[in-house]
């Protein structure tokens, strides 16, 4: 996902304040190493701002795709950007988002396969029957994020500098969130998962799709991200008995000290579809 999205970064967001929500990203072929991936923006609206005359939204939906031309990824955000003159002209419209089809790339199910053997590598508590539409999970873990943030950015390729140039942030921290780097937004996306991952994805094929998420507030080197989970829905998975898909809503939150007390902060948001093991299939 992020190598998709920072792909993007240089033709859309480099000169963006804020990523602000992303909609309807679904997953088709998987990844594996030694596959080259391109992606391929379309812009489908331009808004300007009506509280700040020098920002406004573009929309815009992007697709990845492998070097077998197959869609890997595709999703849409808006992203605040910065305009160059104040009394630019902006061609505001809307479009429509083109259709991108996608196939989920999951393992067959192999009836004659002996899968209970392998049980005891996964979460006993984490198949599809033992969550509850209403339960909230604490993830326990929390991970620190450092400064290897900027080494991290710079591998992905994404290029805004409100991630990695220091000098220019602290020229005008006004404009650029108190003078700090901000952590790129797919770092803490992907810490949030990974923290939920033990009590929720262990018994995971993959996830099918993030109907909406967006940045709540920002993150910065030192900060500690944490995450809790919302059951929110139970289904089954078409042509798959083997599967269900569990829908969830995933936030992410930091702790800060404000006088003598402690607040948490949430950080972000994100509802997801995620194909499940059934424990009837997995584990006899």
């Amino acid at each position: 996902m992020v190598v998709v999205f920072s792909q993007s970064v240089e033709d859309v967001s480099e000169n963006a304040r804020a990523n602000l929500e992303y909609i309807d990203m679904r997953f088709g072929a998987p990844v594996y190493i030694g596959d080259t991936l391109e992606a391929e923006t379309r812009v489908l609206g331009v808004k300007g701002s009506s509280s700040n005359s020098m920002l406004g939204v573009v929309h815009v939906q992007t697709t990845g795709r492998n070097e077998r031309g197959e869609v890997v990824l595709t999703f849409q955000r808006k992203v605040q950007v910065w305009k160059r003159d104040t009394d630019a002209t902006l061609h505001e419209h809307e479009v429509a988002p083109e259709r991108i089809d996608t196939v989920l790339g999951l393992p067959a199910y192999d009836s004659a396969r002996r899968y209970g053997e392998l049980a005891h590598l996964t979460n006993a508590d984490s198949y599809l029957e033992d969550f509850t539409p209403g339960d909230v999970i604490e993830h326990s873990r929390g991970r620190v994020v450092t400064t290897d943030h900027v080494m991290l950015t710079g591998i992905l390729d994404n290029t805004s500098q409100v991630h990695c140039n220091q000098w220019m942030v602290s020229q005008d921290p006004d404009r650029f969130v108190g003078g700090q780097l901000i952590v790129f937004g797919g770092i803490p996306f992907n810490l949030c998962l990974g923290i939920s991952s033990a009590d929720l994805g262990d018994n995971s094929l993959g996830d099918v799709r993030y109907a909406t998420g967006r940045h709540t507030a920002p993150i910065f080197a030192g900060d500690t991200v944490f995450a809790s989970t919302e059951i929110r829905d139970i289904a089954d998975f078409p042509g798959r008995p083997d599967l269900g898909v569990l829908s969830a809503t995933l936030r992410g939150h930091k702790f800060a000290k404000k006088d003598d007390r402690v607040e948490r902060i949430e950080i972000f948001y994100l509802e997801r579809e995620i194909a499940l093991k059934r424990r009837s299939h997995y584990t006899s």
